[in-house]
């Protein structure tokens, strides 16, 4: 069997990657193995590439935040897909993945890999699908084999997690229909599956060929993001038979990813109202025995348009308080277009505040200490170290140094009649009132 982290971490094997991440997690690399060998953790590291900074997801650590960008087949700029990445790094997203549907994919995703530093995600069936699509005519003409060459063919490339969308079954299928849904499919490579499916009255390949999906994921040591193709795309929709059969399967699949050596996370909705994100969460642990969990949001409410990355900020804080424990950003341009550069930036930002909040919750010493600091600044009204303690330090100085008329030491909201300043001067200059 091939040496993957989990095979690794089983045998009480040490890697430069659980030592980075425990060393960045503040915990020790002993307990991070045991986490990993558990399954509760993954680190995406392919072996054919090397990060400049490991990233650890699961149970125990910061939560993290995903960056999704990439083409679309109305609209096709690389330069400018280059300038999303770098700006979602700038920013601090933990991961980015490439979900290109529109001109060359095989340029676009070596390109954006070659420049990642950070684990880098891509969701196979899309290109499989598209090749079909330009070389046949449809995307029904995919086989399997093509399915599992474009698999490969990216594991060799250096990718080092993929969603997978093997929880999309004619059973399920079967069960979403007699479900009854608003919005039915809204999973782009659940809905590219199921068009083939029905087609060809045939089971899901990924599904149907898992095993040699393993292979290919402990070859490369790729970790298995298990793509939920039937999430809810309405609040109408959430948590109802078809996910949850959905769910369960994976939990399945994961435990065969585990006996295979494989790292595996679990994909998550989606649309959820706000008083069913914890039970999602929990759901997804006691199923799918703790794996991670990756959630896309979740989006709180159906009517955000224009600011969805404010109702996922929402969702994702309940939803990684609970126990998620990776957040796929949403930008304000969600459902409306292809996100711009400042669209991911917004998404970013918005996902790392979710993400910052949960941790604070989950009572993480670094996310308090940055807290702390911000708050002293405010109490010394030190504007500087204000500025960058600030999540977004770039804007913090823009509002600041935009602010009219300019005032030194307090800020246009309250002028001369700052509560600190005021309290600050009152207790230097007077002595308090004598206490019998």
């Amino acid at each position: 069997m091939r040496e993957t982290q989990l095979i690794l971490a089983r045998k009480g094997i040490m890697t430069s990657e659980m030592k980075a991440v425990a060393d960045y997690e503040n915990m020790s690399v002993q307990t991070l193995a045991e986490k990993i060998a558990e399954g509760k953790v993954v680190i995406p590291a392919n072996k054919n590439k090397v990060l400049k900074r490991a990233v650890g997801i699961g149970e125990g650590l910061t939560v993290k935040v995903n960056t999704n960008i990439g083409t679309s087949s109305d609209y096709i700029n690389l330069e400018e897909e280059v300038k999303k990445l770098e700006v979602a790094i700038k920013v601090g997203t933990d991961a980015v993945m490439d979900l290109s549907t529109g001109g060359n994919l095989e340029e676009i995703r070596k390109t954006l890999l070659k420049r990642s530093p950070i684990p880098f995600g891509t969701v196979p069936i899309y290109q499989a699908a598209i090749e079909m699509v330009h070389k046949k005519g449809g995307i029904v003409h995919m086989t399997v084999d093509h399915i599992f060459s474009v698999i490969e063919r990216q594991a060799q490339e250096g990718v080092d997690f993929m969603t997978v969308h093997c929880g999309v079954t004619l059973q399920s299928l079967e069960r979403l229909k007699r479900q009854g849904r608003l919005t039915n499919i809204v999973s782009r490579g659940g809905a590219f599956l199921t068009t083939w499916m029905l087609y060809h009255g045939k089971e899901n390949p990924l599904y149907d060929h898992y095993d040699r999906l393993l292979e290919i994921a402990q070859k490369y040591d790729i970790t298995l993001s298990l793509g939920d193709g039937l999430r809810p795309g309405s609040l109408a929709d959430a948590t109802d038979r078809a996910q949850i059969q959905e769910l369960v399967l994976l939990g399945e699949l994961a435990q065969r990813a585990w006996e295979a050596g494989v790292q595996v996370m679990i994909e998550g909705p989606g649309h959820v109202p706000l008083d069913q994100v914890e039970a999602n969460v929990l759901l997804e642990k006691k199923l799918c025995k703790g794996a991670p969990f990756y959630v896309l949001g979740p989006l709180v409410t159906d009517i955000a348009s224009g600011y969805d990355h404010i109702a996922a900020a929402i969702g994702g804080a309940i939803a990684a308080w609970a126990g998620a424990d990776f957040l796929c950003y949403v930008t304000p341009a969600e459902h409306l277009r292809l996100p711009t550069v400042e669209d991911v930036r917004e998404g970013v930002i918005g996902a790392k505040i979710a993400a910052h909040v949960a941790d604070l919750a989950r009572g993480d010493k670094k996310a308090w200490e940055k807290d702390k600091k911000m708050a002293e600044a405010r109490g010394r009204l030190d504007w500087k170290t204000q500025i960058e303690s600030s999540i977004d330090p770039e804007k913090a100085r823009y509002y600041r140094e935009t602010s009219t008329p300019k005032i030194s030491d307090v800020c246009t909201m309250c002028g001369k009649y700052c509560a600190i300043k005021l309290v600050k001067e009152y207790l230097a200059h007077k002595t308090p009132p004598h206490q019998p």
